[in-house]
């Protein structure tokens, strides 16, 4: 079972959110609030695997407070739900370590497909957000040359990149998971990144991947 929290300002939303996710499976609703400091606090509190984030807050903003939730829980995965999408600020929580951001306008649909892809600690990006993610990667600094990287790991990292399982991943090469696992670790140790969504970065950077706008 997953465990989430939703961090949003608007009440309706909200509450709208926690009754429409309450029929998935494996997902669980453990609070919400309205505010970035009350967030620290819930997320202490709840521990979630999931934290749902606004971008515009009372209190703290949600970039600031991305940045705090990784540091207080380092394990937490995050999806940015926003109404504002822009180069410079889908850059922001990607540095910050946000795994996926769905825009508010793509709908219910769209924003269940990221709840549940980050929830399995996979990256996941709304259309428009998608769209925007080539403007993103040509202002990212210099990443390390893939020649860095054997074939295999490139293979692994382009379906990392593309939003596939450590098990999707091991079906798909016809090797084990910890195999998988042990590859994803080399290669941000060689590339030193840190986290999936900087791999993805990275995978966008290199043209390995394109973004949805693209393809």
């Amino acid at each position: 079972m997953k465990h989430f929290v939703i961090v949003e300002d608007q009440t309706a939303i909200r509450e709208m959110l926690v009754e429409l996710l309450a029929p998935i499976a494996d997902f669980e609703c453990v609070g919400t609030c309205g505010d970035g400091l009350s967030a620290l606090t819930l997320c202490a509190t709840t521990k979630p695997d999931v934290a749902v984030l606004d971008i515009r807050l009372p209190g703290l903003h949600g970039v600031e407070l991305l940045r705090k939730l990784r540091v207080l829980l380092p394990d937490l995965n995050v999806l940015i739900f926003s109404g504002h999408e822009s180069p410079t600020l889908i850059r922001e929580v990607i540095e910050a370590g946000a795994l996926g951001f769905v825009e508010k306008t793509a709908g219910f649909a769209e924003f269940k497909k990221g709840l549940e892809s980050v929830g399995r600690g996979v990256p996941y990006f709304g259309p428009a957000v998608a769209a925007l993610l080539k403007d993103v990667s040509n202002s990212f600094d210099p990443t390390p040359s893939p020649t860095l990287i054997t074939k295999r790991e490139t293979q692994i990292l382009k379906l990392v990149a593309e939003s596939n399982s450590t098990r999707e991943i091991a079906v798909k090469l016809k090797i084990s998971p910890k195999t998988v696992d042990n590859h994803r670790t080399n290669l941000m140790r060689k590339l030193n990144l840190h986290d999936v969504a900087s791999l993805t970065r990275y995978s966008l950077e290199i043209g390995l991947i394109q973004s949805r706008s693209d393809r």
